[in-house]
């Protein structure tokens, strides 16, 4: 049986655990502070301005992770990532404590909040190379394809449960969601210290008489010369970031669909319901031919199904596109991470996942900027068709500036 196969493995299914925790956790104070940013600003901004605000807490983030990530691959490959994801996951809870504080001041300090966001930034930066990487270490080789596309899963999981209780907390409160979302990073914390307990496998180390800097360089020349992989992480970087509509959701929300903050968070959800389906589709029938075909084809209809929301009137219909423009970039997720998780040694994961994370992230919360500047110049709608259309336009270049990613094949694994 598939199930059994991957948690029958104690050390995934507690990992698995504390990922889902996490997923959820984030996703919910994304919400909620989306949510407090939108509706502060509106008070004294027009609807433009307002979600400049909510692009610029996407790059309050994105700053020091661009700044710390390489720093980040490298400390996962040196120390013991099980060490590094319990700090991290107790300093974000420590991060919602104080989103909850600042939701429950009579005035709100916008600056405060953009503090501790950035803090929040630091904190990912080094989080997300350690969490990916100590995937492979948790489970037999037969089974890692499978352990990555669950592992996937619990983000998309995350997507779905996240912002529609995120949405409904925001409804009574913001500071009710990011409490809760504190109180979730505190089990999390739990899975991963219990985690930290349990024997592993001895994996590779990296050598201790290279310097910091050699080893960045390192990494960072392996990743240049690894073509499909370097195309597969780009193209998902510039698609997501122009074609991303997170930081524009609020306004549909309230100015377009007049939904509200609970239909903000099921406008949230629904790009996790197609995402999360097919990762769990995938992780069912992995593909195992075309696969470079499969991932520009994704990403294009992923561009298609953007178009489609930005000109939705239709609450059903915007969720439908929504549903499949998930559906459509779970595909080019799924390659990524097999990629950079089976063909990159042991030794170097947690550098090659750094870059990665940091291309995912700029592709997230830079894009979140990218929207709302884009929001104050062109509006709302016009913000998320140029989006669709940027997405189309890049899949179509990367095919070209990457043949290596358009005729990949199989997925051959190296021995670590």
């Amino acid at each position: 049986m598939f199930f059994p196969s991957v948690f029958r493995h104690r050390a995934f299914a507690v990992m698995w655990l504390a990922r889902l925790t996490t997923n959820i956790a984030t996703l919910m104070q994304s919400v909620a502070i989306g949510w407090l940013v939108y509706t502060l600003s509106r008070q004294t901004h027009d609807e433009r301005e307002s979600m400049f605000f909510v692009g610029m807490i996407g790059l309050a983030q994105f700053l020091p992770m661009f700044a710390l990530t390489l720093f980040a691959g490298e400390t996962a490959d040196r120390y013991n990532r099980r060490k590094i994801i319990l700090i991290c996951t107790l300093m974000q809870a420590f991060c919602a404590a104080a989103f909850t504080a600042l939701a429950l001041q009579p005035h709100v300090s916008m600056t405060l909040i953009f503090l501790v966001a950035g803090l929040f930034g630091v904190v990912r930066a080094f989080n997300a190379p350690a969490s990916a990487s100590i995937i492979p270490t948790l489970v037999p080789r037969k089974d890692l394809s499978k352990a990555i596309a669950w592992h996937t899963l619990t983000h998309q999981t995350g997507m779905v449960i996240g912002p529609w209780l995120g949405g409904a907390l925001c409804a009574i409160a913001p500071a009710h969601a990011n409490a809760v979302s504190c109180a979730l990073y505190l089990l999390a914390s739990i899975a991963t210290f219990i985690l930290l307990k349990m024997p592993l496998p001895t994996r590779q180390k990296t050598k201790e008489d290279i310097s910091r800097l050699a080893l960045i360089r390192e990494g960072l020349v392996h990743l240049w010369r690894s073509k499909v992989v370097l195309g597969a992480i780009s193209l998902d970087l510039f698609a997501v970031l122009l074609g991303g509509v997170t930081a524009l959701l609020p306004a549909y929300a309230k100015d377009i669909l007049d939904i509200g903050p609970q239909g903000f968070g099921h406008l949230r959800a629904a790009f996790a319901v197609g995402a999360g389906l097919t990762t769990l589709g995938l992780a069912l029938w992995p593909i195992k031919r075309h696969a470079g075909k499969w991932m520009l084809g994704g990403v294009t209809v992923y561009g298609l199904a953007t178009l489609g929301f930005a000109v939705s009137r239709n609450v059903g219909l915007s969720m439908l596109a929504l549903a499949i423009a998930g559906s459509a970039d779970s595909f080019s997720v799924f390659m990524r991470q097999n990629l950079v998780q089976i063909i990159t040694p042991d030794a170097m994961r947690g550098r090659v996942s750094a870059v990665s994370s940091l291309f995912v992230s700029a592709s997230n919360e830079l894009g979140e900027f990218e929207s709302g500047l884009a929001a104050r110049f062109f509006g709302v709608i016009g913000s998320a068709v140029f989006g669709g259309l940027g997405s189309i336009a890049i899949t179509v270049l990367w095919a070209k500036i990457f043949p290596s990613l358009r005729k990949a094949d199989h997925l051959t694994p190296i021995d670590s």
